[in-house]
C-alpha cells in the first residue's frame, strides 16, 4: 500500500472489514496526528484499541513517507496494560491492522510470562510496538543503556488507566513517564479509561500537573450509550431474617434456565472461594454441565486460564464461573449473558462486568443480579438507578509514596546511574510528588546511600554509591540482582504452588490459608477436592480426594467494601421503602420491611437509626450508617472507645456493609451516649488512633512499604521468604523507627496510608457530619430485627465453624419467626 492520505488508509481498512469508524475514533486519530496528548474515555468493547493504535501508525506514516518501502528498525510505541492477560488481545488487534495495510511492523509482548529467550531477542532487536506492564517497563529502565532503547519512542499508551490510578502501580507509571518525557523529546502520552467520576483529575495525574504535556492535551469521550438491562433474580419466598451464610446457593435452580437458554454465560462472584463453591455446586446438582462449564480466577494456573479464555471465544463452553480476573478488557464477543452473584460493592465494577455481555458496539448488555441475602436486593435496586444515571466512583490517586520513589531511584542507579538535580526536577513534575520538599528529597537520597540514621551502620542498607562526579550508581552486582527481582508494588501474602505428588501443576494459593491445614485435610481448589500431602519448600503437594466435604480456601483480598457512591445510592433506595413509587426489588422486600417496622423503624432520609436489645449473649447496640464495612470498622471502634470514656465498659465489635454492632456484658446507657455528642468529628484522628490500635494497623501496612522500598527482601524465585519471616523483619524495623527515628518518612507513610486508604478517614468524617445533621432515633427492641440479623450472624461466623453456625442461625430464625 502506498503512503496516501493517512485518514484514507484507516477509512479503507474499516470499509474492507464492513465497519464504520465511530466519531470518537476519528477524533482520536486527528488529535494524535496533531501531536496532542490526551485521555480517551470509552466503554469496554467500543474499539478503543483501534482508536489509538491506528492514530499512532498514521502519525508515524505521516512523519516517515517511505515507511512502507524502507521501514526503520527500533521501538516506536509502548502500550502499558495492568493485566498480562490483556496483552495477547492487544497484540492480535494491533498486528492485524499493520499486516492488512501492508506495513512491516512487529508487535512484541514483554511481561512476567515472557521467556528469557524472547527477552534476549528483544534486547538485540526491539519490536516496533511493545506491549508491557508497569513492572516490566521499570525492569527495562533498570537495564544498561535504556536511553538508547527508548530514544526513538514516539508514543506511549496507558490502557485501563482508571484501574492503575488509585494504586501504587499508578505512581510507578507516573515516575516511568517522567523519565521517558526527558529521553524522548517528541513523546506523545495517551491514556485509555473507562468512566470514572474524576476524569479531569485522571488526565492531570497521567500527564503531570502544570506540565507542557497537559497544556497540549485533549479529553476525548466516546459518547456511546451502552444499553444495560439489569434483571434481579427475586426469590419466591422472601426471608424475613436475612443472612449471607448460604452465599446465594439456595437460588441456584433459578439460574439453570438462564444458562440453558444462553450460548455463553459468565457467572461473576466477588471472591475466589465463592467462585470455587458455585462451580462445585452447579456440577454436583447438574452433572449434565460437565465439560461445558469451567472456572477462572487469578490463582488458577496460566495454561488453564488461557484455555478457558479461548474456549469462551470459540463458544465451546456454556458457562464460566469467575472473579474479577475476567473484569477487564479481554475481548469475548460471543458472551451473551452475565450473572452477578451478590453485591459487587461498586458501580464501576458492576458496569464493567455488565459490559462483558453484548461486548460489541450497539449491542445491549444483559446482567442478572442474584442476591446472596434479602437485603442485597436493595443493592440491586440501587445499581439499576446507577446504570440509568451513569453514577460512577472517583479513583483517589496516591500522594508522596516514598517507598515507590526509593524503589524507582534504585532502579535508575542499577542501570546507568543518575544525577539528583536532574531527576528531582522530573519527579517534582509528577502528580504524586508535586509537593515534595527539598528536605524530603535529601532524606530519600540519604536513605538509598546510607539507609537512614538508625540503619547507617548496617552495610546491607547502603545500596547506592555516590561517584566522584556526583552520580548515584549501584556498583554491587548482588544488590543490582536483588533489586531487579523486587521491582513492583503488588505485595501480597506469599503464594505457594499447588502440585500433585505424582507431578502436574494446579495453581497458586496463599500461605496463610495452607498454614491452617494439616496433612490429610481435604480442600476444594480449581474445581477439585484435594488432600494435603505435605508442604515442601514453596510447594503444596496434594492428591486427588473422593471425599465429599472439603474446606474452601479463602483469599486475603476477599472482603470488599462499598464505595461512597454505592453507599449514597443504597441509602436513597432504602429511604424509598416507605414510598409508593418503589422498584420491584424494594416491593419484593415488603414482608421484611413490615417486620422491621413492627420491631423498630425503616429510617427516613432525616433519621439515623440505633437499635438496642438484650439476648443471652449480652447487651447489643446496633448502628446503621449504611457506609460500607471499612467505614463501619473505624466508626464502631471509635464509638466503643468514646463510650468507654463515659463508663468503664468492654465491647466486642461486629460490622458489615450496612451497620455495626457493639456487644457488651453490661447494659449500655444509650441516653448518655446521645447526650454526649459522640458523633462529633472533633479530636477524630486522636481518638481513632487510640481506639483502633492504629499502631498495629500501621505495622501491617509497613510490611508492604518495607518490601516496596527494598528494606526487606522477599527472596529469590522458588526460595521466597515465608510471610511470617517477612512480617517479623518488617516489624523489627518498624519498632526501631518508632522508638529511635519517628520522623522516618516510611514510618510516617505507614500511618498516613492507614488513615487515608485503609480506614478511609475522609469518608468517615463525611459520614459523621451527615449523622450529626440527622435526627438520631433510638429504638429499644425486644429482640433482633431483620436489619440487625445479618450483622449478628456475621459475628457468629467469626466464632463458630460453618456447621455449628448454620444450625445456630436456623434455631435463631425459628425462634424469631415463632415469636
Amino acid at each position: 500500500m502506498k503512503n496516501e492520505n493517512p485518514y484514507q488508509i484507516a477509512e479503507d481498512w474499516f470499509q474492507h472489514r464492513n465497519w464504520k469508524p465511530f466519531p470518537f475514533q476519528k477524533q482520536t486519530w486527528k488529535a494524535v496526528l496533531e501531536g496532542k496528548n490526551g485521555l480517551l474515555n470509552a466503554p469496554t468493547g467500543s474499539g478503543k484499541t483501534f482508536a489509538l493504535w491506528i492514530g499512532i501508525v498514521l502519525n508515524y506514516l505521516n512523519k516517515n513517507p517511505d515507511a512502507f518501502t524502507k521501514p526503520k528498525k527500533g521501538l516506536k510505541a509502548v502500550w502499558i496494560t495492568p493485566l498480562r492477560a490483556l496483552s495477547v488481545e492487544i497484540q492480535q488487534a494491533t498486528q492485524q491492522f499493520c499486516d492488512e495495510i501492508g506495513l512491516d511492523f512487529t508487535v512484541g509482548i514483554r511481561t512476567g510470562d515472557t521467556s528469557t529467550q524472547d527477552r534476549a531477542k528483544q534486547k538485540k532487536n526491539m519490536p516496533d510496538l511493545l506491549i508491557t506492564t508497569p513492572e516490566s517497563l521499570h525492569l527495562l529502565l533498570a537495564s544498561k543503556g535504556y536511553d538508547k532503547t527508548f530514544k526513538n519512542l514516539d508514543a506511549i499508551v496507558i490502557d485501563e488507566w482508571h484501574e492503575l490510578l488509585g494504586s501504587k502501580r499508578g505512581v510507578q507509571v507516573e515516575l516511568g513517564l517522567s523519565r521517558l518525557k526527558t529521553i524522548c523529546n517528541t513523546l506523545q502520552i495517551w491514556g485509555i479509561s473507562a468512566t470514572i467520576g474524576n476524569l479531569q483529575q485522571a488526565q492531570e495525574v497521567l500527564l503531570g500537573p502544570d506540565s507542557e504535556a497537559l497544556q497540549n492535551s485533549v479529553l476525548i469521550k466516546a459518547h456511546i450509550q451502552k444499553k444495560i438491562k439489569v434483571e434481579s433474580i427475586i426469590p419466591e419466598k422472601m426471608e424475613r431474617f436475612p443472612w449471607r451464610g448460604h452465599l446465594g446457593l439456595h437460588l441456584l435452580e433459578d439460574i439453570i434456565p438462564i444458562l440453558k437458554k444462553s450460548r455463553t454465560t459468565l457467572i461473576f462472584t466477588n471472591t475466589r472461594s465463592q467462585c470455587e463453591l458455585w462451580f462445585q455446586a452447579i456440577l454436583s446438582k447438574h452433572p449434565e454441565f460437565a465439560g461445558e462449564i469451567a472456572m477462572h480466577h487469578g490463582s488458577i494456573n496460566k495454561e488453564t486460564r488461557l484455555w478457558v479464555e479461548g474456549a469462551i471465544r470459540n463458544e465451546s463452553l456454556k458457562a464460566v464461573v469467575c472473579t474479577s480476573s475476567l473484569d477487564l478488557g479481554v475481548d469475548f464477543a460471543p458472551v451473551e449473558t452475565i450473572i452477578q452473584i451478590g453485591g459487587p460493592k461498586g458501580v464501576a465494577r458492576f458496569l464493567q462486568r455488565a459490559g462483558r455481555s453484548g461486548h460489541q458496539p450497539g449491542k445491549e448488555s444483559v446482567i442478572y443480579f442474584l442476591p446472596t441475602h434479602a437485603i442485597e436486593l436493595i443493592e440491586a435496586s440501587a445499581l439499576q438507578k446507577a446504570v440509568k444515571e451513569t453514577v460512577v466512583e472517583d479513583r483517589i490517586p496516591y500522594l508522596l509514596s516514598f517507598d515507590v520513589l526509593i524503589q524507582y531511584l534504585t532502579t535508575l542507579a542499577v542501570s546507568d546511574g543518575f544525577y539528583p538535580e536532574h531527576i528531582f526536577k522530573e519527579v517534582q513534575q509528577t502528580f504524586c510528588f508535586q509537593a515534595i520538599s527539598e528536605a524530603q528529597w535529601k532524606w530519600v537520597l540519604n536513605f538509598i546511600t546510607k539507609g537512614s540514621q538508625t540503619l547507617e551502620n548496617y552495610d546491607e542498607f547502603q545500596k547506592v554509591d555516590i561517584e566522584e562526579d556526583g552520580k548515584f550508581k549501584v556498583n554491587n552486582r548482588g544488590v543490582a540482582m536483588r533489586h531487579r527481582l523486587s521491582i513492583g508494588t503488588i505485595v501480597s501474602d506469599a503464594m505457594l504452588q499447588v502440585k500433585y505428588v505424582k507431578g502436574g501443576y494446579v495453581g497458586t494459593i496463599e500461605e496463610w490459608f495452607i498454614s491452617k491445614l494439616k496433612p490429610g485435610d481435604v480442600f476444594t481448589f480449581a474445581g477439585r477436592n484435594l488432600e494435603l500431602f505435605q508442604v515442601k519448600e514453596m510447594k503444596v503437594l496434594v492428591k486427588k480426594s473422593k471425599q465429599k466435604s472439603a474446606k474452601v480456601p479463602s483469599w486475603m483480598g476477599g472482603r470488599m467494601s462499598f464505595s461512597s457512591q454505592m453507599s449514597d445510592l443504597l441509602r436513597e433506595e432504602l429511604y424509598k421503602a416507605n414510598h409508593p413509587n418503589r422498584s420491584k426489588e424494594i416491593k419484593a422486600l415488603s414482608s421484611l420491611f413490615e417486620r422491621q417496622k413492627r420491631e423498630s423503624i425503616v429510617p427516613e432520609p432525616h433519621q439515623f437509626l440505633i437499635e438496642t436489645f438484650k439476648s443471652r449473649e449480652g447487651y447489643h447496640a446496633v448502628f446503621y450508617p449504611f457506609e460500607g464495612r471499612f467505614v463501619h470498622e473505624a466508626m464502631g471502634s471509635l464509638m466503643a472507645y468514646r463510650m468507654s470514656l463515659l463508663q468503664p465498659i468492654t465491647f466486642s465489635i461486629a460490622f458489615n456493609d450496612y451497620g455495626f454492632e457493639l456487644l457488651s456484658d453490661q447494659e449500655i446507657d444509650m441516653q448518655q451516649v446521645l447526650d454526649n455528642d459522640l458523633f462529633t468529628t472533633k479530636y477524630l484522628t486522636d481518638d481513632l488512633e487510640k481506639s483502633l490500635n492504629a499502631t498495629e494497623m500501621a505495622r501491617r501496612k509497613f510490611r508492604d512499604i518495607a518490601v516496596i522500598a527494598g528494606l526487606v527482601f522477599q527472596g529469590y524465585p522458588n526460595k521466597l521468604l515465608k510471610s511470617k519471616h517477612l512480617q517479623s523483619s518488617s516489624q523489627l524495623l518498624f519498632n526501631v523507627f518508632k522508638d529511635f527515628e519517628p520522623d522516618n518518612l516510611l514510618y510516617q507513610q505507614a500511618y498516613r496510608e492507614t488513615f487515608e486508604h485503609t480506614l478511609e478517614e475522609g469518608r468517615l468524617i463525611q459520614a459523621m457530619e451527615r449523622i450529626m445533621k440527622q435526627n438520631i432515633v433510638w429504638k429499644a427492641c425486644e429482640k433482633p430485627t431483620p436489619f440487625s440479623f445479618p450483622i449478628i450472624t456475621d459475628r457468629l461466623r467469626e466464632k463458630l465453624t460453618s456447621e455449628k453456625v448454620e444450625d445456630r442461625i436456623r434455631r435463631m430464625m425459628a425462634q424469631l419467626e415463632k415469636d
